[in-house]
């Protein structure tokens, strides 16, 4: 039975990494009809914010992903929170004492700097020298007694190889007397990153690992643990990190790091999923359902390539077909918080009013945050400029434009019959549509271009449409 697990630090946001590590963890659980479970690593004190992990389980739901295990929700294996834990972290530890697979090492931060510092000159690799492993018995008890501050090291078996199974390069092998012996502990008595995933991984009965290509180096060092007390290991699949455009790792610094930007930005959580999927890799078709994607990603054929870039513009592009795609009920859901906030007056229409607008100009939008351009004409009265009407049509053509529009506008309470009044008599006034229709979306939008003029007279009202065209009589 597969068993994969998303467990991010509550640092206070997701960001694009994060997302698509829970996407293809939940991918892979579903296809293989497997276990999803939603694991908090809050150890590192320093890390952590208040309220983190109600943002990440909101974050989650936002975006469509359920997990089976967790908390909110519990299981047979929890708690799922590290925090929560450490009573059994302890134990752990105490086995690797008992069994002599660890020692505590006193050495203060800075003794620590000094000694990388130095193997780093003598060009050596960087790694713990083992002083602490070669201390007396009594050098120990005397540290002891005085209270000194210690970690617990791993004592790193410089004999073994670990063999690491991987879904995208296969078997890994990793000779251990290339890895220091590293810290299980901290000083003030908590447990790093590598102890408490070790021990949650094993105890949680995690068939495959999939996380970022960050953490490859990480994946020796945990496998040492599983050596120690030789549990098997877990299948490893470290994806592809997202790079900018130039490279680099994404960062806060670049559009589209956090879950939030993009929530902000007017993007859609299906176009978010469906680009974290399908980037970098081969789909005849790319947009696609969470349902969809479950069925039709390719889990036998991934790449190991180290990084992806990121564009923004394909995301974009994504962002486009998924509100063409959804239902104009279904994109209110996500329309509204960016109605209400430009358009407070929208809190008091009715949903079908509003459905009906999205109906209207959803096809305009890039984003949810275009609904301020698309839509403003409705909820405000635009400024016009005949002078710009003049420009851009010419003297004659705009006079003969808006001398067709009036010599009809009895007739606009029949849009059908209205617009093929004026278009007749464009022809036979030798006007082009281009030109006739431009004018009378700017008299009633400010916009010479846009939306369709029938579409335009259909959300406005007619004494509306009115009350704008007879500014131009």
């Amino acid at each position: 039975m597969v068993r994969v697990r998303f467990a991010p630090s509550p640092t206070g946001y997701l960001h694009l990494g994060n997302v698509r590590v829970a996407l293809l963890n939940y991918l892979f659980s579903r296809q293989k009809r497997g276990t999803f479970i939603l694991r908090i690593e809050d150890t590192d004190r320093a890390r952590n914010v208040d309220l983190g992990i109600i943002k990440i389980i909101e974050d989650l739901s936002w975006l469509g992903i359920a997990y089976d295990e967790g908390p909110k929700v519990g299981g047979d294996f929890g708690p799922y929170i590290q925090s929560d834990r450490t009573k059994i972290y302890q134990e752990k530890l105490q086995d690797l004492i008992e069994a002599n697979k660890v020692y505590r090492c006193f050495c203060t931060e800075a003794e620590l700097k000094k000694k990388r510092e130095s193997q780093l000159k003598s060009n050596m690799p960087p790694k713990y020298d083992r002083t602490c492993l070669r201390l007396s018995g009594d050098m120990i008890k005397q540290n002891l007694v005085i209270e000194k501050r210690f970690i617990w090291r791993l004592k790193i078996n410089d004999d073994a190889v670990v063999e690491i199974n991987t879904m995208a390069r296969g078997k890994m092998y990793f000779e251990l007397k290339n890895f220091g012996d590293f810290a299980l502990t901290r000083s003030d008595k908590s447990f790093t990153f590598l102890m408490t995933n070790f021990v949650d991984d094993w105890l949680m009965g995690i068939t495959h690992v999939i996380r970022g290509e960050d953490h490859l180096s990480n994946t020796a060092m945990q496998g040492a643990l599983f050596d120690a007390l030789a549990v098997p290991l877990p299948i490893f699949w470290h994806l592809p990190m997202l790079c900018s455009e130039e490279g680099k790792p994404l960062s806060k610094r670049d559009f589209g790091f956090s879950l939030d930007d993009l929530k902000l930005a007017g993007f859609l959580p299906q176009a978010i999923l469906n680009y974290l999927a399908t980037i970098g890799g081969g789909f005849k078709e790319e947009v696609q359902s969470l349902d969809s994607l479950i069925q039709s990603y390719n889990f036998d054929n991934i790449h190991s390539t180290g990084s992806i870039k990121f564009d923004s513009d394909k995301l974009l592009w994504f962002n486009h077909k998924w509100i063409e795609r959804l239902s104009s009920i279904e994109l209110l859901e996500y329309a509204k918080p960016f109605l209400e906030e430009e358009f407070p007056e929208t809190m008091d229409l009715d949903d079908s009013r509003l459905v009906f607008l999205l109906e209207k100009i959803k096809t305009d939008l890039k984003t949810l945050l275009d609904l301020k351009d698309v839509l403003s004409f409705y909820f405000l009265e635009p400024h016009i400029d005949p002078h710009e009407l003049e420009e851009e049509f010419g003297f004659e053509n705009y006079n003969k434009a808006k001398k067709i529009i009036f010599n009809n506008i009895e007739n606009l309470n029949r849009i059908d019959f209205f617009l093929e009044s004026i278009r007749k008599e464009s022809k036979e006034e030798s006007l082009k549509m281009k030109e006739l229709l431009g004018s009378l979306r700017y008299m009633l939008t400010g916009e010479i271009s846009g939306l369709s003029v029938r579409d335009i007279l259909e959300m406005l009202e007619a004494e509306e449409v009115l009350h704008r065209l007879n500014k131009f009589r």
